[in-house]
C-alpha cells in the first residue's frame, strides 16, 4: 500500500474507536459504504483485533484498512496477523520500525521538529501532528510547512469540519477525525447519523483548499 499517495488522494482518515465491537465493526462497514476509503481501527477498543478481522474479510484485499495505537512490536505483530495494511502511532516508539519490518506503511505521531527527523529515520510513511489542537492548531501546521514542505502531515485530535477545512488550507496532506465523525456510533449510537456525518466530512475536506 502507498499510504502517503492514498493520504493526498483521499484526504480524510476515520478513526474508529468503540466499547461494542459488535458497533465499532458496523461502523466501519457503514464508512466504507459512504466512501470514506481510510479507516483506522484503535486497538485501544472493545476487541480491536476481532474487529479488524471480521472488516478486513468483509471488505475483501483492496480496501485499505489501518490499525491505530500501535505501540510496541507486540501490536504491530498482531495488527499484521489481523489484516491490516497500514500502522497509526500516537508517538515514536518500537511499533513504527516493527510495522515497517513488517511490510506495513506507518503514520508515526509527531509534535515537534525534533519528532519529525526521528520519525522520518524509523521509516515514517507520514507524519500525524497529535495532539493537533494543543500543538497550535492550522498554524502550526503552516509553520512546519517552512522546514518541512514536502512532509506528508495528518493533524488528529479535536479536528471537526471547520478544523478539517482550516488544516488542508494550511498545507496538512490529510486530516485523522475520531469523535467528531464517528460520534456514539462504535458504541451503538445511530448509523443514520454516522452516515449524516460522513457526508459532511468528505464534503469538507473535497472543498478544501489545497
Amino acid at each position: 500500500m502507498d499510504l502517503r499517495a492514498a493520504l493526498a488522494v483521499h484526504r480524510l482518515v476515520a478513526i474508529v474507536r468503540g466499547a461494542d465491537a459488535e458497533a465499532a465493526l458496523r461502523t466501519v462497514l457503514t464508512l466504507a459504504e459512504e466512501g470514506v476509503d481510510l479507516i483506522e481501527v484503535s486497538l485501544t477498543g472493545a476487541d480491536a483485533l476481532g474487529v479488524i478481522e471480521r472488516a478486513r474479510k468483509a471488505l475483501g484485499p483492496g480496501r485499505p484498512l489501518g490499525a491505530g495505537t500501535v505501540l510496541t512490536a507486540d501490536d504491530a505483530r498482531a495488527a499484521h496477523r489481523a489484516g491490516a495494511d497500514f500502522a497509526v502511532t500516537p508517538g515514536l516508539g518500537e511499533g513504527v520500525p516493527a510495522a515497517r519490518d513488517l511490510g506495513m506503511p506507518v503514520l508515526a505521531g509527531v509534535m515537534t521538529p525534533t519528532d519529525i527527523l526521528t520519525a522520518r529515520t524509523l521509516g515514517a510513511d507520514a507524519l500525524k501532528i497529535f495532539p493537533a489542537a494543543q500543538a497550535g492548531g492550522p498554524a502550526y501546521v503552516k509553520a512546519l510547512r517552512g522546514p518541512f514542505p514536502d512532509a506528508p502531515l495528518v493533524p488528529v485530535g479535536g479536528v471537526d469540519e471547520a478544523a478539517a477545512r482550516a488544516h488542508l488550507a494550511a498545507g496538512a496532506t490529510a486530516v485523522g477525525v475520531g469523535s467528531p465523525l464517528v460520534g456514539d456510533a462504535a458504541d451503538g449510537g445511530s448509523l443514520d447519523a454516522l452516515r449524516d456525518r460522513a457526508r459532511a466530512f468528505r464534503a469538507a475536506v473535497r472543498e478544501a483548499r489545497p
